[in-house]
């Protein structure tokens, strides 16, 4: 869920109530737009490196735009 979608979730909400809506960042909207921006820089860094480093297996790891992943490190 976006920011400007949570706003208007919360402004809906407080008018079917009666009152002043309360514009307020809870856990779940502020995960719920952390996973995506993540999801969006990896594809970005993806699409200008063609590979993302992760953590797997208690290796950091290199995973390619083909699949393949080649251990760096362990942790």
């Amino acid at each position: 869920m976006s920011m400007k979608k949570a706003v208007a979730v919360s402004k809906k909400r407080a008018e079917k109530l009666g009152g002043k809506p309360k514009l307020y960042l809870t856990k779940r909207i502020l995960v719920s737009v952390a996973k995506k921006g993540v999801r969006e820089a990896a594809k970005e860094t993806m699409e200008i490196m063609g590979y993302n480093l992760i953590v797997k297996d208690g290796w950091v790891v290199k995973k390619y735009a083909d699949g393949s992943i080649e251990n760096v490190a362990p942790i």
